[in-house]
């Protein structure tokens, strides 16, 4: 089962191969942020206004599904107040001495930037909220009878945090942010966009019906469209002139096993044997998985989402149901 998620395409978490070029990829500036529109224009507000008055920008928190910028909007903000950023993610945080000792070393107007916010340890969650309030913590030296407390004052800072569940937030730590963002699924329109400029960093030759095609199969997620553009680049430049058009982008991308939908072959084999072995449901999760030799916690958290929001799958009280779309989609019919 592991081998199957780790060779999976069209995961929208980061991988290795992800890790050494999202970093040349990542815009700098607000201006060159394609898509949100909403939460960047939101955000050139504040950022504006804080500079104006000379002040750090409110704490912010960005909530959305994996892949869709909320690390690169961090470094924006840092980018935009013209200040330094410190990235740690809340797991890698497991005592209240290291975030005392990160806040510690923040400088005025900072951005600390914390990536899977809700997974922080509850000690030391706790020791942030009198620095997210009053920009000081308390910190307890010795033990027993000798014990004391210390107040440092920290520097005004801006804390960024970043989940993909909000709703595992605690609540007294989700009322500290001034700003919540919830970022969206890219349109198709908005990721040939992000494709362009990414083909014009990498120095590929790519037209405009390649970007879309690409865009299309990329479920609304920029990583994942910088990850296809960079599968296809390689079929482009061995078996064809090393132009991206969209003959190359459908071959590429069939191969790939990656559909018109963004669907990759489990998914499709999900829809299959819902419709094939059990008349399209109501069937039960754990039917399912059993069918296809998945584990339950695999298909409800990695493919049931995206298939739900496409309306491929139906979720009722009785089980899961495959959707007329789904049919459409695997060219079956309803007997």
């Amino acid at each position: 089962m592991e081998n199957r998620m780790a060779k999976r395409m069209i995961t929208t978490d980061l991988t290795d191969e992800d890790k050494g070029i999202e970093n040349t990829l990542r815009p700098q500036m607000l201006d060159d942020y394609i898509g949100q529109s909403k939460v960047k224009n939101n955000l050139k507000v504040y950022i504006e206004a804080a500079k104006q008055r000379k002040e750090s920008l409110d704490h912010v928190l960005f909530f959305g599904p994996p892949g869709l910028g909320k690390t690169t909007l961090a470094g924006i903000i840092a980018n935009e107040m013209g200040v330094n950023i410190k990235i740690t993610s809340g797991p890698a945080i497991e005592k209240p001495g290291e975030m005392a000792a990160i806040l510690n070393n923040l400088q005025e107007g900072d951005v600390l930037f914390v990536d899977e916010i809700h997974r922080l340890n509850r000690q030391v969650e706790e020791l942030l909220y009198p620095a997210m309030e009053d920009y000081a913590i308390d910190i307890v030296i010795g033990k027993g009878a000798t014990a004391k407390s210390i107040r440092l004052d920290l520097p005004k800072f801006t804390l960024v945090g970043a989940t993909t569940r909000a709703g595992m937030l605690t609540p007294p730590l989700r009322d500290r942010f001034g700003v919540v963002s919830h970022l969206e699924f890219y349109s198709v329109a908005d990721l040939k966009k992000i494709i362009l400029r990414s083909a014009d960093v990498f120095q590929v030759e790519i037209d405009t019906e390649g970007a879309e095609e690409m865009a299309r199969r990329s479920r609304g997620t920029p990583r994942l469209a910088n990850r296809l553009l960079r599968r296809v680049r390689d079929f482009a430049q061995v078996k064809y002139d090393g132009r991206i058009t969209k003959e190359v982008a459908q071959f590429a991308l069939d191969l790939l096993e990656v559909d018109r939908l963004g669907l990759d072959h489990i998914d499709r084999e999900i829809l299959t044997t819902m419709i094939e072995k059990f008349n399209g449901g109501p069937v039960g999760i754990e039917a399912i998985a059993t069918t296809i030799g998945e584990d339950v916690g695999t298909i409800e958290e990695v493919y049931e989402p995206y298939l739900v929001q496409n309306g491929l799958i139906l979720r009722t009280p009785r089980g899961r149901m495959a959707s007329d779309l789904a049919y459409a989609h695997m060219g079956l019919s309803r007997e």
